[in-house]
């Protein structure tokens, strides 16, 4: 049973890649509003129903949503070393998901599409939304504090939004990748992305 379980995953996840790929290099050679997803069916060489089975519409399929990401960030916050600060374990999550995306060799490409497409950008930043109110909450409990706290959501954002600058900079200079947009952005917010304001000069916004 443990060998057919492990054949069956192998399976869904081959099924996932080439949907996820066929979807993308249409995008990329059509433009995301002309494909459809009989399209992406038929390239991946597999049923529309099978295609609803990974994903609930082609820009899912275009963006190479997993919900196994969001799964793997979330046991990272589950399990993550007592003393490692908060940032860090975000930083060690969006780094696993970026970094098994990199492996593909799609992630430069499929993060300029989705910058140049309104309508990715909008899929994107509505798919991001629901897995930030999970992770905030996994990272609210992780550190000890309440749900509707406004540490751990600001932190969640912020590498959110570290992960977003990096790919519209990444779309203006392509000779930098994702991954050290995304790192610079995160050692940014854990230094004070505002020079100005230091334990020498708090301000008291009021």
């Amino acid at each position: 049973m443990g060998a057919e379980g492990g054949l069956r995953e192998r399976k869904k996840l081959q099924t996932r890649a080439a949907l996820a790929d066929a979807a993308l290099r249409l995008a990329l050679e059509k433009g995301p509003d002309h494909v459809t997803v009989e399209e992406i069916a038929e390239a991946a060489d597999v049923s529309v129903r099978t295609f609803f089975n990974y994903f609930p519409h082609k820009e899912h399929a275009i963006l190479g949503r997993n919900s196994e990401h969001l799964e793997r960030a979330l046991d990272r916050m589950r399990t993550a070393p007592a003393g490692e600060s908060p940032l860090t374990t975000m930083w060690y999550a969006v780094q696993d998901v970026l970094r098994d995306l990199e492996s593909d060799g799609e992630l430069s490409r499929r993060g300029e599409l989705i910058m140049s497409s309104p309508t990715l950008l909008y899929q994107l930043m509505l798919s991001s939304i629901d897995d930030e109110r999970q992770l905030t909450a996994a990272l609210a409990e992780r550190m000890g504090e309440p749900a509707g706290s406004t540490r751990p959501a600001l932190i969640v954002s912020a590498a959110g939004a570290a992960c977003r600058v990096a790919m519209e900079l990444h779309k203006a200079a392509p000779g930098r990748p994702v991954l050290e947009l995304v790192r610079e952005g995160f050692q940014l917010l854990a230094q004070g992305i505002d020079p100005a304001f230091g334990p020498s000069n708090q301000k008291d916004f009021s």
